[in-house]
């Protein structure tokens, strides 16, 4: 739920909650936006997961996302109505995300932590000066080792209250030689303050001021920046960089070349190679280096419209950075797994397969894990394969679908995910969703390896599909069916024990069982093709005796506050507006639960969607209800990370009597 945009506002006052930056230092000093009535809502609710791949030992690639001035659909912590928002899906290509804006302190948005952290990627906000303001601003924050301490530890807390990763700091102003040492104390403190209070934490420097305070690009690690790599986790070059700039700042960094980010940008603006379309050049160049690579704005693909579609350009576009760098992230990496596609927008949103709200939607916190469809725009392959967010989903709002045509007896694989989760001595169940006609059938492909690199492939599918192709696998698990909660979609699930083995990747197994000619059916060069379609609601994988459980109604603490009733512009209605909390009355890991959807219950038992929260309270804001009606019902359906949901019946509830 949303109201209109937010120009101004009162931070302490109850409104839609936001994200914001901080744009003075007082408001830094102070601490007031820890007062703010938007902080509780900007808490990341999805820790960082841990991943086997070690990216010590190889170059890294950063994402800095700069978009008109940031702050734009991202915002609306609850979620906003542009199904069309800007989007990222490729996490599985990056390691570092730095959110910009040409703001002092830029708190990055807690959609974009929660998601990224959801794919084991570290966020980072950013601290920047620039002009005239940003040299006031440095003269105040250098003007003693105390205040450079001081402000170094209120970015760092901040950074640790919100659940964040660290800092890139921008210094874009000329200094006086006099102010580098407390510069270099803020630097310092900055990065030994947030590895003790956000072990894992990174404090990234921009090449911009030198060691003598001149604004002064390098393009490069060299001996003038150099003094303010060795104190912090890395330096961001600037992007004017030639051909041999990689392979000398490699040689200046030492042992610390993978912490060398050589910047590219991608609208092209005086970057080696000329970004956009040719990004991959300087990847290319970075990689044979044996550095990092910074990539700035890759929203240019959406805020330039490239053809023919935001959808197919980005994924063509990080089609390139895919073959120039290849795969950073693998999953799933822990139990439980689970995916249902989603891209955190859509037109529609379901739970269990039943459709919940038609509104268009956007919430990058609600992005589920992505699946690595690797980009291919040939027309080789007979099934294209696609996220789908119009397609009714099984949970959430997108869907895998799987659409084309298929020649008698053959079928079609396709990867959706590059794992690296080792098995251990539980038996694992996975379950998964299916949406398609009668002979379209759809299965999954498990690609599992012992310790001495044994490769074993397990395909689990429908007998009527297990039947024409075991030769081709090594292992054959036919799945037991059943009907969802929809009748549209049909629940498919099997178990595998490979005790010691460690699943490497899943892919989908796509047959069509009625080669009889139909009108869906015909001749192409001798042979009978026909057509098919089929769509993938979601996976889940958990060990086999792994039973989801949820806290009972009453063991809830609901309240609310901030509440205001008042009459609608229309006369005929009210707008109710409420802030509703929950905890529960004993300690709990609040991490196993992913989300919280919230209905109003109306006096005919009816029950409406309103919103979904990350965090244990959800704000009403001006919600239209009937003159007459005074006592109002609010049910929060807890959410589990398994993908499994309270039923709304047993789910805790506010009442409100006004």
């Amino acid at each position: 739920m949303m109201s209109k945009d937010i120009t101004s506002f009162d931070p302490k006052q109850a409104s839609v909650p936001i994200s914001y930056p901080l744009k003075t230092l007082k408001e830094l000093e102070s601490r007031s936006y820890l007062d703010s009535f938007h902080y509780p809502f900007n808490k990341a609710s999805v820790p960082l997961i841990q991943t086997p791949t070690s990216s010590s030992n190889r170059g890294k690639i950063l994402v800095c996302h700069d978009m008109a001035g940031g702050y734009l659909d991202d915002k609306y912590v609850q979620g906003g109505t542009n199904s069309d928002a800007y989007s990222l899906w490729h996490w599985y290509l990056i390691d570092s995300f730095v959110y910009f804006s040409h703001n002092l302190v830029t708190l990055p948005p807690v959609t974009w932590t929660n998601t990224a952290h959801r794919h084991a990627v570290k966020v980072l906000g950013t601290f920047l000066t620039e002009g005239e303001g940003g040299r006031d601003v440095c003269n105040e924050l250098l003007s003693t080792k105390e205040s450079a301490q001081i402000y170094a530890e209120r970015l760092a807390e901040l950074a640790s209250q919100l659940g964040f990763d660290g800092w890139l700091l921008n210094m874009e102003v000329d200094l006086d030689s006099v102010q580098i040492p407390n510069l270099k104390e803020f630097v310092n403190h900055l990065t030994l303050t947030m590895h003790s209070s956000v072990p894992g934490s990174l404090v990234i420097w921009y090449d911009s001021v030198t060691d003598d305070g001149s604004l002064n690009y390098q393009n490069q690690l060299n001996k003038y920046n150099k003094p303010f790599f060795d104190i912090c986790d890395g330096i961001f070059a600037n992007y004017s960089w030639e051909e041999n700039y990689p392979k000398l700042s490699a040689d200046v960094a030492g042992d610390r070349k993978y912490d060398v980010y050589m910047g590219i940008d991608v609208f092209g603006r005086g970057t080696f190679g000329g970004g956009q379309w040719n990004t991959n050049f300087a990847l290319d160049v970075i990689k044979k280096a044996d550095v990092s690579a910074a990539i700035f704005a890759p929203g240019w693909v959406y805020e330039t419209k490239q053809e023919p579609n935001f959808e197919t350009a980005q994924n063509r576009w990080w089609g390139l950075v895919e073959k120039s760098w290849g795969l950073v992230r693998k999953y799933p990496v822990a139990l439980p797994f689970y995916s249902n596609f989603d891209q955190g927008r859509g037109n529609h949103i379901t739970v269990d397969g039943i459709n919940i709200s038609n509104a268009t939607w956007c919430n990058l916190s609600s992005q589920g894990l992505q699946p690595q469809l690797m980009f291919d725009d040939s027309t080789v392959n007979s099934i294209q394969v696609l996220v789908d967010l119009t397609e009714k989903s099984y949970s959430g709002g997108a869907n895998i679908t799987f659409q084309g045509t298929l020649k008698a007896k053959s079928y079609f694989q396709k990867t959706i995910f590059q794992a690296e989760l080792l098995l251990t001595k539980l038996p694992l169940r996975v379950t998964y969703s299916v949406k398609s006609d009668s002979n379209s059938l759809l299965g999954l492909v498990l690609n599992v390896t012992s310790t001495i690199n044994e490769n074993v492939s397990i395909l689990s599918a429908p007998q009527e599909m297990v039947n024409h192709l075991s030769q081709k696998f090594d292992k054959i698990v036919p799945t037991t069916e059943q009907n969802g909660s929809s009748t549209e979609w049909i629940m498919h699930e099997f178990t595998i024990d490979m005790n010691g083995y460690t699943l490497t990747e899943i892919r989908a197994m796509c047959y069509r069982q009625d080669h009889e000619l139909t009108l869906n059916s015909r001749r192409l060069d001798h042979d009978l093709v026909t057509d098919y379609s089929a769509i993938l609601g979601h996976v889940t994988i958990t060990p086999s005796e792994y039973k989801p459980s949820f806290p009972v109604s009453n063991s809830w603490l609901v309240n609310g506050e901030y509440i205001d009733l008042k009459s609608s512009p229309k006369g005929d209605s009210k707008l109710l507006s409420v802030k509703i909390s929950w905890k529960l009355k004993e300690e709990k890991d609040y991490s196993v639960f992913s989300h919280y959807n919230v209905y109003m219950e109306n006096e005919s038992k009816v029950k409406e969607y309103i919103g979904v929260a990350h965090v244990n309270s959800f704000y009403v804001s001006e919600l239209e209800v009937p003159s007459a009606t005074s006592s109002f019902k609010f049910i929060i359906q807890v959410c589990n990370v398994d993908g499994t949901n309270q039923k709304l019946d047993e789910s805790p509830y506010y009442q409100l009597e006004v």
